[in-house]
């Protein structure tokens, strides 16, 4: 294999699982060079802790209460594979997103009355399941879900998770939830910059600069302060790093490298005189 063939399998990163770089199915000939995935990756959802309101404001509540931010990651198809929660609100966060989760209707979307859709075939939701069922064996606590029928799979939260269990360490495609507690930023940034994903992060803070400094401590391709973590914009250069990507973007001007080869080109009028 040649230095650029070793370059390119070490770029071309796909899912958990997957393979490493593209190869005809024979095994034999170059290595494909494709540059530009759209590879997922496990993302990360912050919630800080809360500061004192200003005199006269409503008492405090916990940061990014359980609203549309927090219910997108179980309503879409890659949610949020880790909640990692400052534990002064820890227990007030869980307790508020089983209570939304256990409320979700799950079904046929088509009906228009469903907020969680099927999985998308028995393969996958006995992997889902057996992520939950091992990540409880483990230790942790089933806040909400954790059944199915069918290939419906109830919407999930785990409480009391460890980074070791099953459910958090590895991407789940599902509607589960787990959820860490931490003490400090410190503690946090260390915890979510351990993982080979580093595709999006969502922070949710009362202080946009102190999520800032955070999100600076974390490396992903996207950060979205006050936000979930999935979001897109048609002008915006989409993508991730480590096994979420091949750090290539897409989306708005970035288009054009994913899309299009540069080419230096020199124009004279004349030949170029030359002293020899």
């Amino acid at each position: 294999m040649t230095v650029r063939q070793q370059l390119m399998q070490q770029r071309l990163l796909g899912a958990q699982g997957a393979p490493v770089a593209i190869r005809p199915a024979s095994g034999q000939g170059p290595w494909v060079p494709v540059g530009h995935w759209h590879v997922e990756g496990n993302r990360t959802f912050i919630v800080l802790s809360v500061e004192p309101p200003p005199a006269g404001d409503a008492p405090a509540k916990p940061e990014g209460p359980v609203s549309r931010p927090v219910l997108a990651q179980l309503r879409l198809d890659l949610p949020t594979g880790r909640h990692l929660v400052h534990e002064s609100v820890y227990d007030d966060y869980v307790a508020r997103l089983a209570a939304k989760a256990s409320h979700l209707p799950v079904g046929d979307p088509a009906s228009g009355q469903a907020a969680i859709g099927p999985i998308i075939d028995e393969r996958q939701r006995d992997k889902i399941h057996t992520l939950v069922t091992g990540s409880v064996q483990a230790g942790a606590t089933l806040a909400a879900g954790g059944t199915y029928e069918g290939l419906f799979y109830q919407p999930t939260v785990l409480s009391d998770v460890a980074p070791s269990m099953p459910a958090y360490a590895s991407e789940v495609f599902g509607p589960v939830a787990p959820v860490i507690r931490f003490g400090s930023a410190d503690e946090v940034a260390k915890l979510a910059a351990d993982s080979e994903y580093g595709l999006s992060l969502g922070i949710l803070t009362r202080d946009v600069m102190r999520g800032l400094d955070l999100a600076r401590q974390i490396p992903t391709g996207i950060v979205h302060i006050n936000d979930q973590t999935v979001d897109d914009a048609p002008n915006t250069p989409f993508g991730g790093i480590r096994a979420s990507g091949t750090g290539a973007r897409f989306g708005g001007s970035a288009n054009l490298d994913a899309f299009t080869d540069t080419r230096w080109v020199t124009i004279r009028g004349d030949i170029a005189p030359y002293p020899f």
